[in-house]
Protein backbone atom coordinates (compact mmCIF):
# COMPACT_ATOMS: atom_id res chain seq x y z
CA UNK A 1 0.00 0.00 0.00
CA UNK A 2 0.98 3.62 -0.59
CA UNK A 3 1.85 6.10 1.53
CA UNK A 4 -1.23 8.31 0.28
CA UNK A 5 -3.57 5.18 0.99
CA UNK A 6 -2.23 4.34 4.63
CA UNK A 7 -2.45 8.33 5.83
CA UNK A 8 -6.36 8.35 4.17
CA UNK A 9 -6.97 5.13 6.55
CA UNK A 10 -5.34 5.78 9.66
CA UNK A 11 -7.80 9.17 9.78
CA UNK A 12 -10.57 6.95 10.25
CA UNK A 13 -9.05 4.25 12.45
CA UNK A 14 -10.30 4.64 16.02
CA UNK A 15 -8.13 5.58 19.05
CA UNK A 16 -7.70 2.70 21.36
CA UNK A 17 -8.15 2.96 24.69
CA UNK A 18 -5.34 2.61 27.06
CA UNK A 19 -4.92 -0.74 28.74
CA UNK A 20 -3.18 -1.94 32.37
CA UNK A 21 -1.03 -5.16 32.37
CA UNK A 22 -3.60 -7.27 33.29
CA UNK A 23 -6.54 -6.06 30.89
CA UNK A 24 -3.23 -6.79 27.80
CA UNK A 25 -3.42 -9.91 29.50
CA UNK A 26 -6.99 -10.98 28.87
CA UNK A 27 -7.42 -9.87 25.42
CA UNK A 28 -4.07 -11.93 24.38
CA UNK A 29 -5.87 -14.54 25.91
CA UNK A 30 -9.30 -13.92 24.31
CA UNK A 31 -7.54 -13.34 21.05
CA UNK A 32 -5.50 -16.31 21.40
CA UNK A 33 -8.75 -18.74 22.11
CA UNK A 34 -10.17 -17.07 18.92
CA UNK A 35 -6.99 -18.05 16.74
CA UNK A 36 -7.58 -21.73 18.20
CA UNK A 37 -11.33 -21.90 17.48
CA UNK A 38 -9.94 -21.00 13.45
CA UNK A 39 -7.21 -24.00 13.78
CA UNK A 40 -8.96 -26.34 15.80
CA UNK A 41 -12.58 -27.43 14.35
CA UNK A 42 -13.32 -30.20 16.67
CA UNK A 43 -14.85 -28.62 20.08
CA UNK A 44 -13.36 -31.60 21.77
CA UNK A 45 -9.77 -30.80 20.48
CA UNK A 46 -10.67 -27.20 20.73
CA UNK A 47 -11.77 -27.91 24.60
CA UNK A 48 -8.40 -29.52 25.43
CA UNK A 49 -6.13 -27.34 24.10
CA UNK A 50 -8.02 -24.20 25.23
CA UNK A 51 -7.34 -26.01 29.00
CA UNK A 52 -3.77 -26.33 28.28
CA UNK A 53 -3.79 -22.75 26.77
CA UNK A 54 -5.46 -21.69 30.13
CA UNK A 55 -3.03 -23.19 32.59
CA UNK A 56 -0.11 -21.27 30.71
CA UNK A 57 -1.86 -18.21 31.41
CA UNK A 58 -2.35 -19.09 34.96
CA UNK A 59 1.21 -20.81 35.73
CA UNK A 60 2.45 -17.12 35.31
CA UNK A 61 -0.53 -15.44 37.26
CA UNK A 62 1.22 -12.66 39.66
CA UNK A 63 4.48 -12.52 38.78
CA UNK A 64 6.53 -9.04 38.42
CA UNK A 65 5.49 -6.19 36.51
CA UNK A 66 8.57 -6.29 34.02
CA UNK A 67 8.49 -10.28 33.40
CA UNK A 68 4.55 -9.67 32.58
CA UNK A 69 5.83 -7.08 30.11
CA UNK A 70 7.94 -9.53 28.69
CA UNK A 71 5.75 -12.50 28.69
CA UNK A 72 3.22 -9.76 26.90
CA UNK A 73 5.85 -9.23 24.24
CA UNK A 74 6.39 -13.00 23.51
CA UNK A 75 2.78 -13.68 23.59
CA UNK A 76 1.47 -11.10 20.96
CA UNK A 77 4.50 -12.13 18.93
CA UNK A 78 3.44 -16.13 19.57
CA UNK A 79 0.08 -14.89 18.74
CA UNK A 80 0.88 -13.70 15.23
CA UNK A 81 2.82 -16.17 14.38
CA UNK A 82 0.00 -18.79 15.12
CA UNK A 83 -2.78 -16.55 12.90
CA UNK A 84 -4.61 -18.73 10.64
CA UNK A 85 -4.22 -17.27 7.23
CA UNK A 86 -8.25 -17.22 6.66
CA UNK A 87 -10.19 -16.92 10.24
CA UNK A 88 -13.08 -17.83 11.59
CA UNK A 89 -15.47 -14.95 11.48
CA UNK A 90 -18.66 -14.94 13.01
CA UNK A 91 -21.63 -14.58 10.16
CA UNK A 92 -22.15 -10.96 11.14
CA UNK A 93 -18.75 -9.43 11.63
CA UNK A 94 -17.14 -7.89 8.27
CA UNK A 95 -16.17 -11.10 5.88
CA UNK A 96 -19.25 -12.69 7.04
CA UNK A 97 -22.50 -14.01 5.02
CA UNK A 98 -25.13 -12.05 7.33
CA UNK A 99 -22.83 -8.55 7.63
CA UNK A 100 -25.62 -5.80 6.87
CA UNK A 101 -27.85 -8.04 5.28
CA UNK A 102 -30.54 -5.77 7.53
CA UNK A 103 -28.99 -2.50 8.46
CA UNK A 104 -31.93 -0.55 10.38
CA UNK A 105 -32.91 2.38 7.99
CA UNK A 106 -31.95 5.96 9.34
CA UNK A 107 -34.94 8.07 11.32
CA UNK A 108 -34.74 10.58 8.81
CA UNK A 109 -36.10 7.80 6.39
CA UNK A 110 -38.79 6.17 8.91
CA UNK A 111 -40.10 9.87 9.14
CA UNK A 112 -39.81 11.50 6.27
CA UNK A 113 -41.76 14.72 7.64
CA UNK A 114 -39.19 15.04 10.64
CA UNK A 115 -42.15 14.66 13.12
CA UNK A 116 -39.67 11.84 15.04
CA UNK A 117 -42.16 10.79 17.63
CA UNK A 118 -40.40 11.13 21.57
CA UNK A 119 -40.67 7.42 22.06
CA UNK A 120 -38.34 6.89 18.72
CA UNK A 121 -35.19 4.49 19.73
CA UNK A 122 -32.20 6.62 19.67
CA UNK A 123 -29.59 3.84 19.19
CA UNK A 124 -26.91 4.17 16.94
CA UNK A 125 -25.30 0.69 15.42
CA UNK A 126 -21.77 0.21 14.09
CA UNK A 127 -21.34 -1.62 10.71
CA UNK A 128 -21.31 -4.84 12.71
CA UNK A 129 -25.17 -4.23 13.88
CA UNK A 130 -23.53 -4.22 17.56
CA UNK A 131 -24.30 -0.81 19.50
CA UNK A 132 -22.41 1.64 19.61
CA UNK A 133 -20.69 3.06 22.70
CA UNK A 134 -17.70 4.85 23.45
CA UNK A 135 -16.45 3.62 26.90
CA UNK A 136 -16.10 0.30 24.71
CA UNK A 137 -13.50 1.38 22.35
CA UNK A 138 -15.89 0.37 19.55
CA UNK A 139 -17.52 3.48 18.51
CA UNK A 140 -18.39 3.51 15.01
CA UNK A 141 -20.54 6.60 14.72
CA UNK A 142 -19.82 8.41 11.30
CA UNK A 143 -17.21 6.77 8.99
CA UNK A 144 -15.26 3.76 9.44
CA UNK A 145 -12.55 2.01 8.28
CA UNK A 146 -13.81 -1.96 7.47
CA UNK A 147 -11.14 -4.02 6.65
CA UNK A 148 -12.25 -7.01 4.88
CA UNK A 149 -8.82 -8.54 4.47
CA UNK A 150 -8.50 -8.66 8.24
CA UNK A 151 -12.25 -9.32 8.78
CA UNK A 152 -12.27 -6.18 11.36
CA UNK A 153 -13.64 -2.96 11.88
CA UNK A 154 -10.48 -0.36 12.41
Amino acid sequence: MNEVFLTAANQFRQKLPQLTQNQEAALLYRNSLKVLSSWAVDREIFLTESEKLRARFDSERGCSSAKAARLLKDGKAELFANTHPDPYCVPYMPGGSLFMRNPPLPIEICFPDGNIPADAPKIEFNPDMTVSKKETGKSAVGTVLVDFTKKNME
